[in-house]
């Protein structure tokens, strides 16, 4: 299916009315006009809670096997996340209309933050494979993470329902979690056939090149290579996590001897859990669960078909810069 034209599909869209900063009939109106002015066949499907969307995923990825078409999110990277899980389970392809804070996942992808300008680059768009990595069973695009990580997605949710959804609330957000005490996981690891015990402030795993040269890690590569990424933080104070974020700020991370990172295709966790407990928090691309552990980490063996906008002969090395230094 590499480089597959799907010029003449139907479009299948999953608008998450929580998503994003516009009135979401507006961006349902938007998307809609601009989908009938094209010819293309198409349902937009806008769904008012959170909990439905998984379900409505499954059930419009399936629509689309059935009928030679695309599923699209229309969301942020959750919204993403979970049409993503569809589309790989029923082996359709996707299409992103990215409707997020950060949108980590369609900005590595070339695909634009602009709706509009994401629905024309899309109508023209050609299906590619991308690396999908696995947590036991749950796909992530981003990152999964357990520990600090998924307390502080958690408390800036809570700010967002509060003050907005803009880039500085969550900043702001995640200096609130950092003051605050946590307690150090006890995790045994294997990997390569070797096990260790470690204790760790959070285990995050990447699988978004932008997001991991953003902070300075030199495992960004690895994603091109079949690989994703893993950060530990070693035992610090709370200082030394306020420390650890403004160096993340400044493309510093690699360089904090509190940081053990390395790349990796599979690695099996055992978080030490309270007796009688076999569950444990985790984060899959800024979305919050509990799941049943050991946890299995590793890179999916089957791709992602996502539609990715044409690049232009000769412009593949200019996207790539500045897609890095975003």
């Amino acid at each position: 299916m590499r480089h597959s034209s799907f010029h003449d599909s139907p479009l299948l869209v999953l608008l998450n009315a929580a998503s994003g900063r516009d009135d979401a009939q507006a961006t349902y109106a938007l998307i809609g006009q601009q989908l009938a002015a094209s010819g293309r066949r198409y349902r937009i499907e806008m769904v008012e809670r959170g909990e439905d969307i998984p379900r409505t995923a499954q059930r419009l990825a399936s629509q689309a096997t059935a009928q030679g078409g695309v599923v699209v999110a229309a969301g942020g990277d959750g919204t993403i996340n979970a049409v993503a899980q569809a589309a790989h389970d029923a082996g359709c392809p996707m299409g992103v209309l990215p409707q997020g804070t950060f949108n980590y996942f369609s900005r590595t992808h070339g695909i634009p933050q602009d709706t509009a300008a994401a629905i024309e680059a899309m109508l023209g768009a050609q299906a590619h494979p991308v690396q999908v990595g696995l947590i036991n069973d749950r796909v992530f695009l981003v990152n999964a993470s357990l520990g600090l990580y998924p307390d502080l997605l958690e408390d800036r949710e809570a700010y967002k329902q509060r003050f907005g959804r803009s880039r500085v609330v969550a900043l702001f957000a995640a200096g609130a979690t950092l003051l605050r005490e946590h307690r150090q996981l006890r995790l045994r690891i294997e990997r390569g056939g070797a096990v260790r015990d470690v204790r760790s402030a959070t285990l995050f795993v990447g699988n978004n090149r932008l997001q991991l040269e953003q902070v300075g890690l030199p495992e960004a590569r690895a994603i091109d290579q079949g690989r994703v990424a893993a950060v530990m933080l070693k035992p610090t104070s709370t200082w030394g996590l306020v420390r650890l974020m403004w160096r993340s700020a400044r493309a510093e991370l690699a360089e904090m001897q509190e940081v053990e990172h390395f790349q990796f295709q599979h690695m099996t966790v055992q978080p030490w859990l309270p007796y009688g407990s076999r569950r444990v928090k985790v984060a899959t691309d800024g979305e919050v669960s509990l799941m049943r552990a050991p946890l299995e980490f590793r890179v999916s063996p089957r791709p992602l078909y996502l539609l990715k906008p044409a690049v232009r002969p000769g412009a593949a090395d200019v996207v790539e810069h500045a897609a890095a230094h975003l």
